[in-house]
C-alpha cells in the first residue's frame, strides 16, 4: 500500500474527565464505560487485547473476550496449552487494552493473572453453545496442523462422540483466567488533542489516581 497515512485523523469532542468527580475505585468507572458500550450496541465491546511476554522475552498480543468482572478481577477463558497460557505460566504479569472508538475511549490495564477454580470454569463451560464446547475439545491451540480439513474431521469426530450438548464435559486443558489489575489508565479523546488520561494505581491497600499529560 502506497497511500500516505499522515493525514488520517479525526477530532474527539464527546466528553471530558474530571478527576474530582470520578469514583475512587477504577473498576466502578470501567464497569460504567463497558455498560455504555454494551447499551449502544458497539461491536465486540468485550474484546480486549491481551499482551504477554514469551520465554524468550518477546512481547505477544492477541484478542480475547472478557466474560466476567468478579471481585475486581477480569475473567476470560482459553486453552491452558495455548501459547498465551504457556506465556502466563512462565510470567504471569500481563497487560490488556480495551478500545471503543465510537465512545472515543480506551482503557489500559496491567496486573497479574492466575487460573480460576475448576468449578467456576465448569459452570461457564456448561453455558457455552454446542459448537463452542466441541471446539474446545478438538483444537490443539497454537500447534501446527496439516490443513483445515484436519479441524473439520476432528469436529465431526467429537460431534459423534458427544451428540448431546448437556453431556459434553469440560476438557482439563480448557478453563478460565482472572486478571488482578494493579494499574488502570482511562483515556478519553479530547478536542485540540487535549485528551484526558487518568491513571489509577493499586498501593497494596487502596487505589490512588493522578492525571497524565496527553
Amino acid at each position: 500500500m502506497n497511500r500516505d497515512l499522515g493525514d488520517e485523523r479525526r477530532e474527539y469532542e464527546r466528553e471530558v474527565l474530571d478527576l474530582a468527580h470520578l469514583p475512587t475505585d477504577p473498576m466502578e468507572l470501567f464497569s460504567q464505560w463497558l455498560q455504555k458500550a454494551l447499551q449502544l450496541g458497539i461491536p465486540d465491546p468485550t474484546a480486549m487485547t491481551l499482551s504477554t511476554v514469551d520465554q524468550e522475552g518477546n512481547p505477544s498480543s492477541r484478542i480475547v473476550l472478557l466474560k466476567k468482572i468478579r471481585e475486581g478481577k477480569l475473567v476470560f477463558y482459553s486453552n491452558y496449552q495455548s501459547e498465551k497460557s504457556r506465556d502466563i505460566k512462565a510470567n504471569n504479569r500481563i497487560a490488556t487494552h480495551f478500545y471503543w472508538p465510537e465512545l472515543e475511549q480506551q482503557v489500559r490495564i496491567s496486573g497479574t493473572v492466575i487460573a480460576i477454580k475448576g468449578e467456576e470454569s465448569d459452570l461457564y463451560f456448561r453455558s457455552r453453545p454446542y459448537e463452542s464446547k466441541i471446539s474446545a475439545w478438538l483444537s490443539p491451540q497454537s500447534e501446527v496442523i496439516p490443513d483445515r480439513d484436519y479441524l473439520q474431521k476432528k469436529f465431526d469426530e467429537y460431534c459423534k462422540r458427544y451428540p448431546d450438548s448437556k453431556e459434553i464435559p469440560r476438557p482439563d486443558h480448557w478453563g478460565g483466567f482472572a486478571i488482578q489489575p494493579t494499574r488502570i489508565e482511562f483515556w478519553q479523546g479530547g478536542s485540540k488533542r487535549l485528551h484526558d488520561r487518568i491513571v489509577y494505581a493499586w498501593n497494596e491497600e487502596l487505589w490512588s489516581s493522578v492525571r497524565l499529560a496527553p
